[in-house]
Order: structure tokens, then sequence, then C-alpha cells
């Protein structure tokens, strides 16, 4: 089955101090049949997108009385000491105004954020927001069919072995002459079908791609495999299509071996395995149509709800619940089915030990449609609210000083104009860097005067420069492409809007998350 996903939740630096590190996004996952539930995001009240200021450190100085007021931050409004010596000379330096082709303020319309401390950072580089996926391979790669990475999980070997052991027993039943060799036979089925659910992953992969919407990996786990397919369908009818063509894939091989056991006897080697997967495709077809997420029938009932209603978040939520009810169904009706012999086995009696096993497996297989289903929800409501990062809101104010400038002066000047950032420019006006809030605080004051922000500040590379009208996926997209705690935010035509620290979009990202939908 395909499973597609919001993008990640962003994550602050290398240096980030503990309340700003929230909990993982959920990302997308899953086996061929259900897909494993990430962790949610902790809840947190949401109301304001823009940043809240990080704790200073315990052993910072606090400012003097009569210096700004300060909501939270540590000493980095802190006044210029005026009786300290100067840089180089022996008494405090002068504290010229911003030259006027450089105005201190933001643009105009702009609100005022006087208690939004600057945007924190630990390192001169650090880590963008990723999903947790993103830091791990995933498995054994096996190739890039049409440039998307195909991965074995490390379960896949052990359901490799447990296929072995149960097909092998059968074919040693049906085909005793083999003996030993009947393993080696089963083997050989077990590799077979999982390349068959790689054609059914590829057939969701290879519809995605036709859509435009990009495919980040297919892993085969467990219980078969995974397309993590990254952007949601445009419209119902292309989520249709996307889960649909799973399933059919899965029927026409169930088909085309069909056809090869006609042409082989049925009691030979060839005309066993045949049999073996001409079933097995149609259980996984049957499997994936049924009605519920995660499964494809899940997301073919989404796109029908979501075209009736013209709300894909009301279809989510009707077929996720019919995933719940189903995996019920399973835990409950799959162990009966077998006891009755309703599937084709002999009818028992008592409890043994195939009873205790096909009770583990339906526990296993409902737990892996109930927590797809209840992941399905939280994607949803991510993919939802991710509209609400806005790069424009986000942003803190900052003021333009040069390399050589004071840090007491600049914080002077920051607090002047109720600006929480400081971007280091030359003598053109053109920023090239950004100070690092970690570096202020790591400054005592009464050293301040004598340190120029030029040697607390982090170089703007290309990717650092990001636009003030970025939203939602755009704004994770620039984030991630270039790693790091902090962003230079510019308008359309180049004027410094301010700096965005990754800490606070993840801040905002949770607060996002715990709205209700």
């Amino acid at each position: 089955m395909d499973v597609s996903g919001g993008r990640g939740q962003p994550r602050p630096g290398n240096d980030e101090s503990a309340e700003h590190t929230g909990p993982e996004a959920p990302a997308p996952g899953g086996t061929g049949d259900a897909p494993t539930a990430p962790s949610a995001p902790t809840p947190a009240d949401a109301k304001d997108a823009r940043p809240e200021g990080p704790t200073p450190d315990a052993g910072a100085p606090a400012p003097e009385s009569g210096t700004p007021q300060d909501t939270g931050a540590a000493p980095d409004h802190a006044a210029p000491d005026h009786g300290a010596p100067a840089h180089g000379r022996d008494r405090a330096p002068e504290h010229p105004e911003p030259p006027a082709d450089r105005p201190a303020r933001a643009p105009a319309g702009r609100p005022e954020h006087p208690d939004h401390p600057f945007a924190h950072s630990g390192s001169g580089k650090g880590q963008a927001p990723q999903r947790p996926e993103e830091r791990r391979r995933g498995g054994l790669l096996m190739g890039r069919p049409f440039g998307v990475p195909v991965y074995v999980a490390p379960s896949w070997f052990l359901v490799a072995i447990l296929i072995t052991w149960v097909f092998g027993g059968q074919i040693d039943r049906v085909l005793p002459e083999l003996g030993a060799a009947s393993y080696l036979v089963s083997l050989f089925f077990a590799v077979a079908f999982y390349a068959s659910v790689l054609v059914h992953e590829l057939a969701h992969t290879l519809a995605a791609l036709r859509f435009k919407l990009p495919v980040r990996r297919i892993q085969l786990q467990f219980f078969g495999g995974v397309s993590e397919i990254e952007k949601e369908a445009e419209t119902p009818g292309r989520e249709f299509v996307l889960a649909f063509v799973g399933p059919l894939l899965s029927l026409v091989l169930a088909g085309l071996f069909y056809l090869g056991l006609l042409a082989v006897d049925p009691s030979s080697v060839p005309g066993v395995l045949l049999a073996g997967l001409m079933v097995s495709n149609l259980i996984v077809a049957a499997f994936n149509l049924l009605p519920g997420l995660p499964l494809d029938g899940g997301r073919m009932l989404r796109a029908v709800v979501w075209a009736i209603t013209g709300k894909p978040m009301t279809g989510t939520v009707a077929a996720a619940w019919v995933g719940r009810a189903l995996a019920v169904c399973v835990l409950i009706g799959l162990p009966l089915l077998t006891q009755s012999g309703a599937l084709g086995s002999d009818a028992v009696d008592n409890v043994g030990m195939d009873t205790v096993l096909d009770a583990l497996l339906a526990a296993i297989l409902a737990a892996i449609i109930w927590t797809g289903a209840g992941n399905s929800l939280r994607m949803a409501r991510l993919r939802e609210h991710l509209p609400e990062l806005r790069a424009r809101t986000l942003t803190r104010r900052a003021v333009p000083v040069e390399s050589d400038t004071p840090l007491s002066e600049a914080l002077r000047r920051a607090n002047a104009a109720g600006a929480r950032a400081l971007v280091v420019v030359d003598a053109d006006g053109v920023p090239v860097s950004l100070v690092r809030e970690a570096a202020i605080v790591g400054v005592p004051e009464h050293r301040r005067p004598w340190v120029p922000v030029g040697t607390l500040a982090q170089d703007i590379t290309d990717g650092m420069r990001v636009s003030a009208e970025l939203a939602g996926e755009e704004l994770l997209d620039a984030l991630r492409a270039t790693p790091a705690t902090e962003y230079l935010v510019v308008e359309e035509t180049g004027e410094i809007y301010g700096v965005l620290s990754a800490a606070d979009v993840e801040r905002a990202f949770v607060k996002a998350m715990a709205r209700p939908s």
C-alpha cells in the first residue's frame, strides 16, 4: 500500500536548550497492509504563532536596574555600561544612532513584539527541520527503480524465515521426494512473494510520480511494504487512482500466475510455486481492498467521502474509524473463522498451538491496522495545520549593525527598536551574517562594550535567505534544504524583514498540532 503524509516537524539546532526540543512529527510509515504508527507530537497550547523566548543560562548575569525591560530573555537586552572603558580606549564608546539609510525598525505595518527575545542558536550550523526517517537509512538498500530507493528492513528477514519454515512444511507434504530441498523451494517462494509486493508498491510509486508527487522511498517490512509518498493527492480522483493501482497490480499478478499454472503440472515444483504465488497475491489484493485506513481500500473510501463532501479531513475521519472497526473485527473474527474451519482448515474443538498462533497473528494485524488508522488521523491533522506555519508571522524583528559595533551598543539599538535579532551588514547595508543569541548570552555583561558583534555572527549563505512569503511545506522545504538554526527573512524586494529561528518554527508546529481539527 502507499502511505502519503505531510512534512516532518522542524528541529532546533545542536545546542538548543531542553525547552526548545520538541517531539518529532509523525512520519509516513507502514507495512504492506498497514503502516506502523510513529509517535505523536506532544500537545501544547496553541495561541500565537510568534515565538517565545528561551530561558537564559542560569549563570548569565541579570540586567542592571534601569535597563530596558526583558520578558524572558537573558542579559541580551542589557543597556551598555557607560562607565566601562571602550574598546581600545579609556572610556565608554559613543552610541550613534543607526544610519538613516538603514532603518532600525521593521517595515511599516508590521506589529510590534518587544517581548520576543533574540533568535536562539547554539552553533553556527545546526540541523534543519527533519523527520526521524531522514536520519535513518531504513534498512538494506536494494536499488533505485525510477530513482526511488528501495530498502529491505531487518524485520523482512524474520518473516522470510517464518515463510520458509511454514511453506516448506507444506511443500514437504505435497512433494515428499524433495526432502530438505523443499525448504530451498520455500525460500525461493518467500523471495518471489516479496518481489510481488515490490511490484504492488511500484504501482503506487509510478502513479505518484505520474501525478508529480514526490516518493521518498519504498520499504519492504514484516507484513509487506510501503511507498512513502510525501504529499497528498490534489483531487479525490487522483487519490482513488493512487490507492487502487496497488491492489490492481496484485490481481494482475495473480492472473498471470494462474495462466502459468495452466501450462505446468500442478503437482510439480513450478506448479506448487505458481499456485502459492497466485493465492498469496489474491490475499494481498483482497486484504488491501478492505475499506479502512491505513489500507488501500481505506484510501479509496477516503477519496469517495472526500469527493462527496468536498472535505478531505472528513474522508480521513470516516475511513480511519472504519479502519479501527476493521481492526476489532480482525482481532475477534480471524481466530473464530480459523477455529470453525471457515477458511478451509479443519474445525478445531480444543485450544492448541495453531489456535494460539492464529490469535497472535490476529492481534498483530489488528494492532497494525488500529495504530495505522490513528496515524492517518494525525497525518491528516498535520497537513491541515501546516499552512499555519508562515515565515512572516514567525520571524523576529531585527536591526542592522556593522561588524565592528560593540555588542552593548547593538543591544541598545535592538531594545530601542523593539527588535530581538541582530543582522550584521557591510558598508553598503548588505546583510552578511547573523548574530547568534547563544553567543550573546555567553558574553558577560561587563565585557559587552569591548566585544564587536562580528565576532559573534554566523555568515549568511544563499540557502539561509528565505522569503517572508513562504508558508507550510514550502517553508519546511526551504529550511530543510540548508541546515541552520537561524535564517535571514527578506521581502520580495530584497529588504530585510527579520530573522527566523528553527526553534521558533518548532514551537509553532507543536502548538498548531495541539489545536483541534
